[in-house]
């Protein structure tokens, strides 16, 4: 008897020293598979950082230099006369360099007010084939000196929808801009508009140009992402195009679809719910319903 109780108690004191050690040692991996993540995370976001800050740096220096430089010759014309049409060369350099500044600015100062929640529509009964038509004009010169054909299809009439105007035409010239910087020259870009039998809107964009992986097509849309984010990049650009587009039409109670193969072109859906009384997810519903059946 005492020899069994003897024995149980040692096994028992050996199961608890077991499973303290088996405790410490699932807890020691825990904290080293945590340390590990945090380690990778940060790597990651100091990287991200890098690129952020290296890409900024030449997105803003760029058109900067432009200025400076070309303004420069300007005001030296006094000790060495310039042709007439040279003057007309440098002065539109610099308007184009302060508008590719301007638009940089300004998607920096967007994302950021989107991200802090202070940023607001001013929705009101709204054209799409007004807006499509702006935006295919808009593009039409940038479309032509990249050698790409920009077409617009509207199934005619579009019904409006409740919207901003404004943030609309931004956000469907994001993804058309987008569609002719990464279609090389002999392609081609495509605007639709379309319209749902529950009175909803798609605008459709698509291109000839290079594609991209689905993991790319999730980088497209993180602010600031860049799918080639090195500094001799074939395509300038902020990488907030998309995210400002996606964030704007979902204050819109809408949605971007984006459908893409590498070599082969992107699709990107830009989906608006009817400016009737009915809730933004059952509008988004019935739209993907309709467009995948």
């Amino acid at each position: 008897m005492i020899n069994d109780a003897f024995g149980k108690g040692k096994t028992k004191s050996l199961m608890s020293e077991y499973s303290a050690l088996l405790g410490d040692a699932v807890l020691r991996q825990r904290t080293r598979t945590a340390e590990h993540t945090a380690r990778l995370e940060t790597e990651l976001a100091n990287r991200v950082k890098s690129e952020f800050i290296a890409n900024m740096s030449h997105e803003l220096r760029t058109p900067l230099n432009t200025i400076i430089g070309f303004s420069k010759i300007l005001s030296e014309h006094d000790r060495r006369r310039l042709p007439q049409e040279e003057i007309v060369e440098y002065a539109t350099l610099i308007n184009d360099s302060a508008g590719h500044l301007l638009s940089v600015i300004n998607d920096i100062l967007d994302i950021s007010k989107i991200q802090s929640g202070k940023f607001s529509i001013d929705a009101r009964e709204t054209s799409i084939d007004e807006i499509l038509r702006h935006c295919r004009t808009s593009f039409q010169k940038q479309a032509f000196d990249a050698g790409v054909l920009l077409e617009l299809s509207v199934a005619a009439p579009l019904p409006p929808v409740r919207g901003d105007s404004t943030k609309l035409r931004q956000a469907i010239c994001n993804v058309i801009s987008n569609a002719i910087k990464f279609t090389p020259n002999g392609g081609r870009v495509l605007i639709e508009g379309t319209a749902t039998t529950e009175g909803a809107v798609a605008v459709t964009v698509s291109d000839s140009g290079v594609g991209m992986s689905d993991e790319e097509i999730n980088v497209a849309l993180t602010p600031f992402g860049q799918v080639d984010g090195g500094r001799t990049r074939w395509r300038e650009g902020t990488g907030l195009g998309l995210p400002i587009a996606r964030a704007l039409v979902d204050l819109h109670g809408g949605r971007i679809d984006i459908q893409s193969r590498k070599s082969e072109g992107t699709v990107v859906t830009i989906l608006l719910p009817s400016r009737h009384d009915v809730s933004a997810t059952k509008c988004r519903d019935m739209i993907f319903g309709e467009l995948n059946p």
